[in-house]
């Protein structure tokens, strides 16, 4: 059976995340307040980021920033986009 979060990004129950993403406090807030969709969603966009924005994660302040914006995206603030992307027309 799949398990249920109140998700923090889309204010609506979704199926959760199967384990924590990050050790500590901060990955058991992630998998009880995030959903799977909002999680696999800002791995791509982080993998944006990084690419984009030639992030080093050997770089503190790169990791610092790329914290700080994924809790932006997980809890559906404005944050951070790749220089100059449009998204795809649907």
């Amino acid at each position: 059976m799949t398990r249920l979060v109140m998700c923090r990004k889309y204010k609506e129950e979704l199926p959760g995340l199967d384990r924590a993403p990050y050790p500590g406090a901060k990955g058991q807030d992630i998998y009880e307040h995030v959903s799977k969709k909002a999680w696999d969603e800002w791995q791509k966009h982080q993998t944006m980021l990084i690419n984009e924005r030639r992030l080093n994660m050997m770089n503190a302040e790169d990791r610092k920033f790329l914290t700080a914006e994924m809790d932006k995206f997980l809890s559906g603030e404005e944050y951070a986009q790749a220089e100059g992307y449009v998204p795809p027309s649907a």
